[in-house]
């Protein structure tokens, strides 16, 4: 898979830790940025990696910040993005397989390297379930997202 993945300065230590241990499992990197501890503003690195997501030019995408909520309000701003906040192994294969997530947001601050790098296997190498109570919930989702859409 290609995965685009971006920090801003609360966040790009880990995403730099993270880069080997995804392409070590066979995927390809897109990485936005940043890799600096001046700082920037999470909502311009959030962007490009949901634009690469959405437009299919990247299957999934992860966005680290110091807590991964800023990243995570961000990224599920963007039409299409199913984006999952998540500090813990159970949470990624359960937003992998019930919610069909496809961005993944951490915070640095919050875990890790070590289990940041658990998380991110268990999340790439879950299949959504495709289990029908999922995918109605999922359509729900996008149908509120349809709804209250600025966007024509």
């Amino acid at each position: 898979m290609k995965i685009a993945i971006g920090a801003d300065h609360g966040g790009y230590r880990l995403k730099d830790e993270l880069v080997p241990i995804i392409e070590a499992l066979g995927h390809e990197i897109e990485d936005v940025g940043c890799d600096c501890e001046q700082s920037v503003d999470y909502p311009d690195y959030a962007l490009p990696v949901c634009e690469l997501v959405a437009s299919g030019k990247a299957d999934r995408g992860i966005l680290i910040c110091g807590t991964g909520i800023g990243m995570s309000i961000a990224a599920n701003k963007y039409p299409g993005i199913r984006c999952a906040l998540v500090h813990d192994i159970f949470s990624a294969k359960a937003t992998r397989e019930h919610n069909d997530t496809n961005v993944l947001a951490m915070g640095e601050r919050v875990i890790g390297p070590g289990v940041a790098g658990e998380i991110v296997k268990v999340w790439l190498e879950t299949s959504f379930s495709n289990e029908g109570r999922h995918t109605g919930r999922i359509d729900k989702v996008m149908q509120l997202e349809k709804r209250f859409s600025t966007h024509p």
